[in-house]
């Protein structure tokens, strides 16, 4: 299947068929991809420090597509950056799998998001010297690994690829070039996939192809993925929101649709401001 015939397939039935008949088939997964318990993370020292995460516990279920929201400067990406293992917390618990990173030297905690982790960028950071092949292929040449040749012929049909396998990204259009970068991502087969903004930079027409897929991985696939982001209309396509206020994690919305989604991003918009006109 294509990126496209999945898109065009998901939308042929409505929203909420699509989230019934999804929550019936996963519920019966419980197993946590990655978790973060009562997390804090502060930059800075004395008065200037900034507190981004402020005691935050999120559950990711694995096999499912969850989105994170919020106002700006509630924590989001920083949440995202502790659970992957890019950047360490001052307090709290972050695992991936049953492996807590508190524990791991730097040396380590790469080699963790090398194997288990996947990330797909909103300027999508492929390699300007390398073809679309090698891109996807990279993740596994650094590691050392042999490629799965036919799990990689399979995400490249599906996501519309074979014939833009040897160009390189400046001869791809930003479709093009983050489907590569999704390849990329699911290439080794990972625990979990973040996805931050990824269709920031994308016209409407291929930010619905995209997450569509990203749904479809989800899914099909089994593929646990994460993105933060600040579109309510790409977050209905996850299975979860999950909702962020200075540093906490202060809603769960399963199924969301936009209305819903913009309802309850409107409720933590005004209480932010309330909170600083008092």
């Amino acid at each position: 299947m294509t990126l496209t015939e999945t898109h065009t397939e998901t939308h042929t039935e409505t929203h909420t068929e699509t989230h019934t008949e999804t929550h019936t088939e996963t519920s019966p997964r419980t197993a946590v991809a990655a978790l973060a318990r009562d997390v804090v993370k502060i930059y800075g020292r004395g008065d200037t420090a900034v507190r981004a995460l402020d005691g935050a516990t999120l559950s990711i279920p694995a096999g499912r597509f969850t989105a994170v929201m919020g106002p700006s400067g509630s924590g989001k990406s920083t949440l995202m950056h502790a659970l992957a293992g890019l950047d360490t917390v001052n307090e709290g618990q972050v695992l991936i799998g049953d492996t807590d990173l508190a524990g791991l030297s730097e040396r380590q905690r790469t080699l963790l998001r090398r194997e288990h982790v996947g990330f797909v960028f909103q300027s999508f950071n492929l390699v300007p010297t390398l073809t679309a092949a090698e891109n996807i292929e990279l993740p596994l040449t650094l590691a050392g690994r042999r490629a799965d040749r036919a799990w990689i012929d399979e995400l490249v049909e599906m996501l519309g690829l074979a014939d833009r396998l040897l160009h390189r990204p400046a001869e791809l259009s930003g479709g093009q070039q983050q489907r590569v970068a999704v390849a990329r991502a699911l290439a080794a087969r990972p625990r979990i996939v973040f996805a931050d903004e990824p269709t920031g930079n994308l016209d409407s027409r291929a930010g619905e192809a995209l997450l569509g897929f990203l749904r479809h991985a989800a899914h099909e696939l089994g593929q646990t993925i994460v993105m933060v982001t600040h579109d309510a209309t790409a977050a209905a396509y996850a299975d979860q929101v999950v909702f962020l206020a200075d540093g906490r994690v202060v809603g769960e919305l399963p199924a969301p649709t936009v209305p819903e989604i913009l309802s309850r991003m409107a409720g933590l918009g005004s209480a932010a401001r309330s909170g600083k006109e008092k």
